[in-house]
């Protein structure tokens, strides 16, 4: 709907992180969810990855608005379907994201979101379409480069799928306050973080064991120095064993 670009954008952004230009990443060099390919189609083909980096708060709202909420006419889709449906656009394509809506509920699928579409999104059960479209989803990114992409982003891929089901979900029940921004019924990434390296101790280090899978214990030690730099080098950051704001961004654990 409309109204919901504003606090749509929100939430696809919490999801999004810095620049980032990992040789594994299918996209590429992205920024906030923008990659390269996308920024140059966009804004020129003179376009440079120092220009990627820089890119304005609001060269970032006029390419989401364009390119992705308004190419799969996510003013003309219910309450929660738009949201998942842009969120789709954003991370994979708007092409491939109609197709998955089109699927969810039960179309021909062609890509194009024309009258037809339209009317049986407005026609079809929210909650079915939205579980059916994040399924369709999470089966096509188990398979990108047959599952080597998955291997190192499953984890973040999942959820952030989760974290837009449920949020779309709630959206689609009309109740505003199960709609409120928060990550899987947490509280939403704060901009707050610390500095944590070796040696470290306290509830950062605690967190920081907790995203990285590693043995909570609230002291820095040699294994959580190791599954940093694991991380680090699979996220395509600088690999230093020092979480800082772009290892926490990477983590989903600030905004």
């Amino acid at each position: 709907m409309r109204e919901n670009f504003e606090r749509a954008l929100e939430r696809v952004l919490l999801h999004e992180g810095g620049y980032v230009d990992h040789p594994r990443d299918p996209g590429g060099a992205i920024n906030r969810g923008v990659t390269l390919e996308t920024f140059r189609r966009f804004y020129g083909a003179s376009m440079t990855k120092e220009d990627l980096k820089a890119m304005t708060d609001g060269q970032v709202r006029q390419l989401y608005k364009a390119d992705y909420w308004d190419k799969c006419r996510c003013d003309d889709l219910p309450h929660g379907m738009d949201y998942v449906v842009f969120d789709q656009a954003a991370h994979s394509g708007p092409g491939r994201s109609v197709k998955w809506l089109q699927q969810g509920i039960g179309l021909k699928v062609d890509g194009e979101i024309g009258p037809w579409t339209i009317t049986a999104a407005s026609q079809c059960s929210p909650f079915r379409a939205i579980e059916n479209m994040c399924e369709e989803r999470l089966a096509f990114m188990k398979n990108i480069r047959n599952g080597e992409s998955w291997m190192t982003f499953g984890k973040a891929w999942q959820r952030r799928v989760d974290d837009v089901r449920t949020h779309a979900l709630a959206l689609a029940s009309d109740d505003p306050a199960d709609a409120e921004p928060s990550l899987s019924g947490e509280k939403a990434p704060s901009v707050d973080y610390e500095i944590i390296r070796q040696g470290a101790r306290g509830e950062w280090v605690r967190k920081l064991q907790g995203a990285l899978d590693s043995e909570v214990d609230g002291i820095y030690g040699a294994e959580t120095r190791d599954a940093l730099k694991r991380f680090q080098g699979n996220a395509g950051l600088e690999v230093d064993g020092v979480a800082g704001r772009n290892t926490w961004r990477a983590l989903g654990l600030i905004a």
